[in-house]
């Protein structure tokens, strides 16, 4: 055989073999992706964030980008707009003391500080909000996990109210039901601090924030207040089980009405 032949097939041989690897590489990356997608467990990103702060923004856009991305996995965007920011010059439209309370909150049990933008994941780990990696690791994490217990929601509107039952599973005597009411999308804009004359769009903003002491009862019924101007397309209810001593979040899921 003459050695240019035999330089060709070489080649093609080596050509089919980094073919091999490559489809190898894509069907484990593959299975790994499908095994998350089945796994048991949940995650819920609650992101502290601020309408004056020129870190904010991309934090903002990335949990806007989780949210149109989560399709059906068990996948639960909540955004806080934080009011000790207020004092320097622009007051937060959605802004509110109680979930500068529960950052705290969280960040005395994680020994974390405060600071905006500040994503926490199941009330167990935080880390900075825009940081996307962080946040696709911490996601397929909580998703691979096996929750101990588990919660079913349903909702009937009533008059500005909503009438919830609940049923609870597993282990849930040191848990709260927390409801929150969320506000889909929104557009405001900024007429001063960092971010004067920026137009900012915020996505899963929370509104209302409800907590519920379940004692040792396995299901009821609770009542929540809406906004005025809450409707079903633009607007979802999120329900979790959380201990608040621990500050860890043990079940989730929507509010089906």
């Amino acid at each position: 055989m003459k050695p240019i032949q035999i330089s060709m097939i070489a080649a093609l041989l080596a050509l089919l073999l980094f073919s091999a690897i490559l489809a190898s590489r894509s069907i484990a990356s593959k299975s790994s992706i499908e095994r998350t997608i089945k796994g048991d467990g949940f995650a819920v990103l609650e992101l502290f964030t601020y309408e004056g702060c020129s870190s904010c923004p991309p934090a903002d856009e990335l949990l806007a980008k989780v949210q149109k991305e989560a399709g059906n996995r068990p996948v639960y965007v909540l955004t806080y707009h934080v009011d000790y920011w207020d004092r320097l010059g622009w007051k937060d439209t959605f802004s509110n003391a109680d979930y500068s309370k529960r950052q705290y909150q969280y960040a005395s049990k994680l020994n974390a500080q405060v600071y905006t933008p500040q994503l926490v994941v199941n009330g167990k780990t935080e880390f900075v909000g825009s940081n996307e990696s962080a946040t696709d690791y911490a996601i397929n994490s909580a998703l691979k996990g096996s929750p101990k217990s588990s919660v079913n929601l349903h909702g009937s509107l009533q008059s500005g109210k909503m009438a919830i039952d609940y049923q609870v599973t597993g282990d849930t005597d040191n848990d709260e039901l927390v409801i929150a009411v969320v506000q889909k999308n929104a557009i405001s804009r900024v007429k001063r601090g960092e971010n004067e004359g920026r137009t900012l769009a915020h996505a899963q903003i929370v509104r209302q924030l409800y907590s519920f002491d379940l004692e040792s009862a396995k299901k009821g019924q609770v009542s929540i207040s809406l906004s005025k101007d809450f409707n079903t397309d633009g607007w979802e209810l999120i329900g979790f089980l959380q201990d608040p001593k621990t500050r860890a979040i043990n079940a989730a899921t929507k509010v089906i009405f």
